[in-house]
């Protein structure tokens, strides 16, 4: 069920001292590892219901849906022993991202359209043992190297309390910053209104 593999790597010797985490590109993740992956994604984004108004959290089905669709290509991090303690996705089918425009990526980026090299990143996640350690760098490092020798152009979101609590943006583009030259901006904000009817009821002037 791997489609590539290549090592992304963080150990003695590295940046971070720590354990080897190595990464495998998969087309699919097998059926017995499946659970496993969304018990990990419902920890990371199971609060983030009641945290934005925009739908955060893929359905369980939806989940199994991206996991098996050849498509999607996971980047998993493993341990030295194979472990897997993080998986991020990515793709540049961005049909099978349903909370997007396709056609806005190809209006916005038509060279890039027209050598098939725009992609969009749809999560990333690591399990808790492990998020103080080198598995996110590895992954991200991993996407890095695809979309430098494709001189691809990448999308992501990322929602506001995300940004606002925990500084996701200012992370992931220190993390870029680190592999490679590039431009990262922002292309769109979508804002969320609520309106509040006090007092009995009544119109007013009515």
């Amino acid at each position: 069920m791997t489609a590539t593999s290549r090592d992304a790597t963080a150990g003695p010797g590295g940046a971070t001292g720590e354990p080897e985490v190595r990464v495998t590109v998969e087309t699919a993740i097998p059926d017995d590892r499946i659970e496993m992956f969304y018990r990990l994604y419902e920890e990371a984004f199971g609060p983030l219901r009641t945290k934005a108004i925009a739908r955060q959290v893929l359905h369980r089905e939806e989940f199994r849906e991206e996991m098996t669709d050849p498509r999607v290509l996971k980047y998993v991090a493993r341990t030295e022993a194979g472990e897997p303690i993080g998986l991020t996705t990515l793709t540049r089918h961005l049909e099978t991202v349903p909370w997007i425009s396709p056609e806005y990526f190809a209006a916005r980026y038509p060279e890039h359209a027209a050598r098939n090299a725009i992609y969009y990143a749809g999560f990333t996640l690591v399990a808790p043992s492990a998020r103080q350690g080198a598995a996110f760098h590895a992954m991200i490092k991993s996407v890095v190297q695809v979309m430098v020798a494709e001189r691809a152009a990448v999308g992501w979101d990322i929602c506001s309390y995300n940004n606002t609590q925990l500084s996701f943006a200012d992370s992931i583009r220190a993390v870029l910053d680190e592999q490679a030259n590039v431009e990262v901006a922002v292309e769109d904000s979508q804002t969320y209104y609520t309106a509040q009817f006090t007092e009995d009821g009544a119109t007013k002037g009515g």
